[in-house]
This record gives C-alpha cells, sequence and structure tokens, in this order.
C-alpha cells in the first residue's frame, strides 16, 4: 500500500520539478574579487644594478665574519678573514729566494768583470731572478685570498657561512646587492617591439608599497623567445626610492599614444 502512496506522490511532483527554473551554472573560470589586472599591465620585477656571489678563493678557516644579513657595506670593506698562516710562510719563504736569486745575480756580474765566468752563467742567474720574481707574486697574490673584500658598495643579502667554518676554495660565502637606483626586468609581448625604444617612459606599480613610480627604458633584448613571444626589457626608475629594495614585484603600464 505504502508503495502505491509513494508512486502516486512522485508522479504529482514530477511536473512541478520540470517547471522550476534550473539553478545557474557555478563558472570555474568566474573572475575573482581582486584577481583581475588592469588591461595592459606587465608583471615586472625589481633587481639591483650589480648583484654577486662572493666565493672563498683557497681552502682554509674563517674567523669572526666582519659583515651580518643586511648590514650596508662599503667598496673594499672586509668581510671575512681565514687563517692566512701557512700562505704567509710561503710568501716569506719566496721573498727570501728571490733576495738570495737578486745575491747571486750581482756576483755573477762581478765575476763577469773579472772574466771568471761567460756570458750564460750570468743570463742563467738572471733567469733565476725572474722566476723567484713570479714565485713571490704568486704567493703575494695567494695571501691576498685569505681577505674577503666587498668589490663595491651595497647590503649583504646572504651569508652562506658561520664563523669558524671550514670553507673549500669556489664555497659561496656572502651574497652583495648593490646600492642605488634599481633595474626594473619585465617581459612583453614581441608584437609591441614596434614601439619599444629606449628612453620610452613607462609607469611602474609596486605592489608591496602600493605606489606607482616613474621609469624609462634603458635596454631592449636583441632575441626574443620563441616559445612565448615575448622580448625581455629592462628599464630603470627615474629617481632613488629607500623604500624599494631588490625582489619586490609589481606591474608596468606603458603610456597609450592618447595619455
Amino acid at each position: 500500500m505504502s508503495s502505491t502512496v509513494d508512486r502516486r506522490l512522485l508522479l504529482l511532483l514530477l511536473p512541478l520539478a520540470l517547471c522550476l527554473p534550473p539553478l545557474p551554472a557555478l563558472a570555474e573560470d568566474a573572475p575573482q574579487p581582486g584577481a583581475v589586472e588592469e588591461p595592459g599591465a606587465i608583471r615586472v620585477l625589481l633587481a639591483a644594478e650589480l648583484e654577486t656571489t662572493l666565493s672563498s678563493q683557497m681552502n682554509g678557516t674563517l674567523g669572526e665574519l666582519k659583515a651580518s644579513l643586511g648590514q650596508q657595506v662599503a667598496k673594499d670593506a672586509l668581510l671575512a678573514q681565514l687563517n692566512c698562516d701557512e700562505a704567509l710562510a710561503r710568501s716569506k719563504v719566496a721573498a727570501a729566494e728571490l733576495t738570495m736569486a737578486r745575491q747571486s745575480l750581482d756576483a755573477k756580474r762581478n765575476l763577469r768583470k773579472l772574466d771568471a765566468v761567460g756570458d750564460l752563467e750570468v743570463a742563467m742567474a738572471n733567469t733565476e731572478v725572474q722566476k723567484a720574481e713570479g714565485a713571490r707574486a704568486l704567493a703575494q697574490a695567494q695571501s691576498g685570498y685569505c681577505q674577503v673584500r666587498a668589490p663595491f658598495s651595497g647590503r649583504v643579502a646572504k651569508v652562506h657561512v658561520k664563523p669558524f667554518q671550514t670553507v673549500a676554495a669556489g664555497m659561496p660565502l656572502f651574497d652583495l646587492v648593490s646600492d642605488g637606483a634599481l633595474k626594473v626586468r619585465l617581459n612583453v609581448p614581441s608584437s609591441l617591439l614596434p614601439r619599444l625604444k629606449a628612453g620610452q617612459a613607462l609607469q611602474v606599480s609596486i605592489l608591496e608599497t602600493g605606489k606607482d613610480y616613474d621609469a624609462h627604458i634603458s635596454a631592449v633584448n636583441s632575441r626574443v623567445d620563441a616559445v612565448a613571444q615575448t622580448v625581455e626589457l629592462e628599464a630603470r626608475l627615474d629617481a632613488e626610492h629607500p623604500e624599494l629594495i631588490a625582489g619586490m614585484s609589481g606591474t608596468a603600464r606603458f603610456p597609450q599614444p592618447h595619455d
């Protein structure tokens, strides 16, 4: 009996269901609030004028580090010092050998005046002096590897080592970024190439500060990315802004002809 009633209710409700308007479909690609960028905006990245990783040029043990993360350093500032006892000892040996070679050359020249030796002996003594001079120069250069100095003024972006750590030649020590106005890097569609030239103005909006900054194109890559069909640009901010640092990102917009 109950099954017969259920079938009758289903038959009565079915026409009503068919008359109801369909529910709106969920649009998977519907734009989300705040997700739509301004038309014509191109993603950009701020980069320092100079950026490098300083590595150890010799095997050795570090002393106390003279620079820390985020520290501002001047050009030629001492960042780290390695134990240089062995290198200094080699430098002293090379200096002594050079002194001995020069004394031998002077003696051979005096003997040559007395016809006690021939020209060949004098030439060989002169060659020994040149050889000793080269050895001393090499030892002095190796002694210079004991100190790690900043090649330009800037800030320490990363410290790869710890005080008193033993390092090998080629091991990264510090990441250093230069001070001054930052570069703007961006990739634009290659279809814009006819409009692009050095000195062209653009406006850069930085996400981290929420501000707009004026800039000009400084370089246009001579090669187009064949896969992405884009070309790389570099631009310069028109002024220095203390609140901006390398690594910040945002968007750039080229003024339209009627702007």
